[in-house]
């Protein structure tokens, strides 16, 4: 019943839509649409059931708040085989699971959106010396890193998808130690 679906995922991103807006009315300084399953889709049917109604929520959202521009950032995990279309959602920044390689996508999307993500959750179960060879293994595959003013592309680093709760705190702090350090590495290299 693709007709059913339709029906419901209308009334969905409709939903979304003013969920985030009233989260933007609230303070937000960003939003996300967030699909976990649109990855699962086959080809045609991605573009169907899921860009299509990403397109319906971004089309409603509010563009600024007091004169500030909202950015807008989408994830659909497992939606790196569509980048060459996700690439021309109405959005500031793609979100990719840890499946895609950086320097593909960074390719592919151009300077036309900053990327986020992508480093597989399940590393921060590994010792903090695996986490931090992970990390620096991510931020090296994006390239050079955005500077300052500087007009280019940017990365925004973060897991792939959501993080566990078994996951160990301190784990998570080994990663964010990692990143500021091998950010500001290949900052200083750039």
């Amino acid at each position: 019943r693709p007709d059913l679906m339709h029906q419901i995922l209308a009334i969905n991103a409709d939903s979304v839509a003013q969920y985030l807006n009233a989260q933007i009315d609230a303070g937000a300084q960003a939003v996300m649409v967030f699909d976990s399953w649109g990855g699962v889709l086959a080809d045609g049917k991605f573009q169907a059931f899921s860009l299509a109604y990403t397109r319906r929520v971004l089309a409603q959202l509010q563009r600024e708040k007091d004169g500030v521009v909202i950015p807008r950032l989408v994830f659909t995990k497992g939606g790196g085989l569509w980048l060459d279309e996700m690439k021309d959602l109405d959005c500031h920044a793609l979100g990719l699971d840890w499946t895609v390689n950086l320097a593909k996508a960074r390719a592919l999307v151009g300077d036309s959106k900053a990327l986020q993500g992508n480093i597989d959750p399940n590393v921060l179960f590994a010792p903090p010396e695996r986490i931090d060879a992970e990390v620096a293994a991510v931020l090296e595959s994006f390239g050079k890193p955005h500077q300052g003013t500087d007009a280019g592309p940017t990365h925004i680093f973060n897991l792939g998808h959501g993080i566990s709760q078994f996951t160990p705190p301190e784990h998570v702090t080994a990663l964010v130690n990692a990143v500021h350090t091998h950010s500001r590495r290949l900052r200083a290299a750039a």
